[in-house]
C-alpha cells in the first residue's frame, strides 16, 4: 500500500480542478459596484506567408470593485 502522507497525482488534479470549478460556479459578492478604469486594445495586421491577413489583439482591462460594508467576522 502507498504512504498515507503522500497524495497520488490523480488525486492532486482532482483537488486542483476542483477549486477552480469552485471558484468558477461561485456567486460574487451581491451589492457591490464594478467600474471600469481603463481599458487599452492593442492591434497589429500582419500579412502570412500564405498571403492571409491576421490581426492579432490584445485587450487589457482595468477594473475596481467596490463591496458593501460588512462587519468583520471573527475565526
Amino acid at each position: 500500500m502507498s504512504d498515507p502522507e503522500r497524495k497520488s497525482i490523480a488525486r492532486s488534479l482532482g483537488e486542483f480542478v476542483g477549486h477552480i470549478w469552485s471558484g468558477a460556479t461561485s456567486k460574487s459578492e451581491e451589492g457591490g459596484r464594478r467600474e471600469e478604469v481603463r481599458r487599452e486594445v492593442e492591434e497589429e495586421v500582419v500579412e502570412t506567408t500564405s498571403g492571409e491577413k491576421v490581426i492579432a489583439r490584445r485587450t487589457t482591462i482595468e477594473e475596481i470593485e467596490v463591496l458593501p460594508d460588512r462587519p468583520a467576522e471573527r475565526d
